[in-house]
């Protein structure tokens, strides 16, 4: 999940990332969203940066956190989850 400000917007370069992943590995394992902190209740801790955070869920339950927007910190933290 791409946690993001409604000041900021969603941390567009990294999606080409997601989609090269999601091929490689198929659409069925990598599902990727994004979350406007500001509307989420849940995701209050995340408001007020001016990073992009990656959440990262398995089975509903945060696995991982990523900070800003690392494409190989990503892209190895994607493929250890997976």
């Amino acid at each position: 999940v791409d946690v993001f400000q409604a000041w900021c917007g969603p941390c567009k370069p990294v999606v080409n990332l997601f989609q090269k992943i999601r091929n490689e590995v198929g659409s069925n394992l990598l599902h990727f969203a994004v979350a406007e902190a500001d509307s989420i209740d849940a995701l209050e801790k995340y408001r007020g940066q001016c990073e992009p955070v990656f959440l990262f869920y398995t089975g509903g339950e945060l696995v991982a956190v990523v900070r800003g927007a690392d494409a190989p910190l990503l892209q190895k933290t994607i493929l250890k989850q997976l």
